[in-house]
């Protein structure tokens, strides 16, 4: 099956009108709290993390509260989550950071967002997107997936597909489109046995074709 510009579109339209409205599953309240869950949500399944950080949050959620707990008391609060020792580091270091550069507030620069520790592409363009309201595609592994599937942006890497979503996506739309096809990453089209049968876009799908 090729996958034209009007297919496109049309993938994108049963998209928008399956999924409108989705937003991060992800719990926070903060800009501070949504920058360390998203390190947390490496490896580790939202679900694990929202664990992780309603206790996490009780004890610590500003820069300052994890610099006073200490590395080590991070590392057993956050100890469930994959690769906790990697994580640990990442989120004190970034702490002590945005105390030192940023007056303890989470940049809304893109560059000095990656220079975080712990803090790649992915986690970036979600902090712009989330908490910032500028136009950003996170491309996660469910992202990945579903895009390729579906021939809507295909690529062997995420930054491939990245380009190739804010080519197929009207600008405006981008951080909308993020969660539609996290969503249906989760819901429908999974890494294993996915629905296609019951999968609204399987007439429009390249995969399922």
């Amino acid at each position: 099956m090729r996958i034209t510009k009007k297919i496109k579109e049309e993938q994108m339209k049963i998209l928008e009108e399956t999924y409108f409205g989705a937003k991060p599953a992800l719990k926070f309240s903060s800009d501070f709290e949504l920058l360390v869950a998203v390190i947390l949500s490496a490896q580790c399944t939202d679900i694990r993390v929202n664990v992780v950080t309603e206790r996490l949050f009780k004890k610590a959620n500003t820069p300052e509260k994890i610099l006073e707990m200490g590395i080590e008391e991070l590392e057993k609060e956050i100890h469930d989550c994959g690769f906790f020792r990697a994580k640990a580091k990442h989120i004190f270091e970034t702490s002590n950071i945005l105390l030192q550069k940023f007056n303890g507030k989470v940049p809304s620069d893109f560059e000095e967002l990656t220079k975080l520790p712990g803090v790649g592409r992915k986690t970036a363009n979600v902090i712009m997107s989330v908490a910032f309201n500028k136009p950003a595609i996170a491309v996660d592994t469910h992202v990945f997936r579903v895009s390729n599937r579906l021939g809507l942006a295909k690529g062997e890497t995420p930054l491939a597909v990245e380009e190739g979503l804010q080519k197929a996506i009207p600008k405006e739309k981008w951080g909308n489109f993020h969660h539609y096809l996290i969503w249906h990453g989760r819901k429908i089209c999974k890494a294993k046995n996915p629905l296609c049968d019951e999968c609204m876009l399987k007439e429009v799908c390249e995969y399922k074709n």
